[in-house]
C-alpha cells in the first residue's frame, strides 16, 4: 500500500514537473532576433550530429571488454556523457526556441493572415517540449543503465521549423528587431 502511494506520488510529481516545463517553454520569449537568410543558414542540424552516438551502448559494451574495467569507471563515463548530451539538448532547445520566435515575428509582420502556420507552430512547440521532457527523462534512465536516448525526432522537428522559416524569409530581407 505504501509502495503504491509512493509510486503514485512520484508519477504525479513527474507529470506536474513536465507540465510546468511545457508551459514555461511555450511562454518563453526573447527581445530581438536577426531574422535574415544568413542567420537561418547558420542554424544547422550538423552541430547535433554527435548526439546520435554519444549515448550509444556499443561504447559501454566495448569498455566492458577492456582490461581494467570497473563499474565505477562505467558510471563515470555514463555521467560525463549525460552531462554532454544535456548540453546538446539545451542548445537544441535554445535554437528551436529562436526559430519559433523568429516565425512568430515573421507572422506578426506579415501582410497575410496565416492561421495554418500559427496552428502548426503551436503544435510543433508542444510536440518539441514534450519530446524534450521525454529525452531528459530517458537520459536519467540511461545514467542508471536502463535504456538509450534517441534525439533524432527532436532534431527533425527543429530542422522542419528551420525549413519553414527559410521559406518565409527572402534572401534580401532586413532583420526584425
Amino acid at each position: 500500500m505504501i509502495a503504491g502511494i509512493l509510486v503514485s506520488s512520484f508519477t504525479l510529481g513527474g507529470l506536474a514537473l513536465a507540465a510546468t516545463l511545457l508551459f514555461r517553454r511555450l511562454g518563453a520569449t526573447a527581445s530581438t532576433l536577426p531574422v535574415t537568410a544568413q542567420w537561418i543558414s547558420e542554424l544547422s542540424t550538423d552541430r547535433y550530429r554527435p548526439m546520435a552516438r554519444l549515448l550509444d551502448a556499443s561504447d559501454i559494451e566495448f569498455m566492458r571488454l577492456q582490461p581494467g574495467y570497473t563499474r565505477k569507471l562505467e558510471a563515470k563515463l555514463r555521467a560525463e556523457r549525460c552531462r554532454i548530451f544535456r548540453g546538446y539538448l539545451a542548445c537544441l532547445d535554445q535554437d528551436f526556441g529562436r526559430v519559433c520566435l523568429a516565425l512568430k515575428l515573421v507572422l506578426a509582420h506579415s501582410q497575410q493572415d496565416r492561421p495554418d502556420l500559427a496552428a502548426a507552430l503551436i503544435q510543433n512547440q508542444v510536440m518539441f517540449a514534450s519530446g524534450l521532457v521525454g529525452a531528459h527523462f530517458r537520459v536519467v534512465l540511461y545514467r542508471l543503465g536502463v535504456c538509450t536516448v534517441d534525439a533524432a525526432d527532436l532534431v527533425k522537428m527543429f530542422d522542419a521549423m528551420r525549413g519553414e522559416l527559410r521559406t518565409l524569409v527572402p534572401a534580401e530581407m532586413p532583420s526584425f528587431a
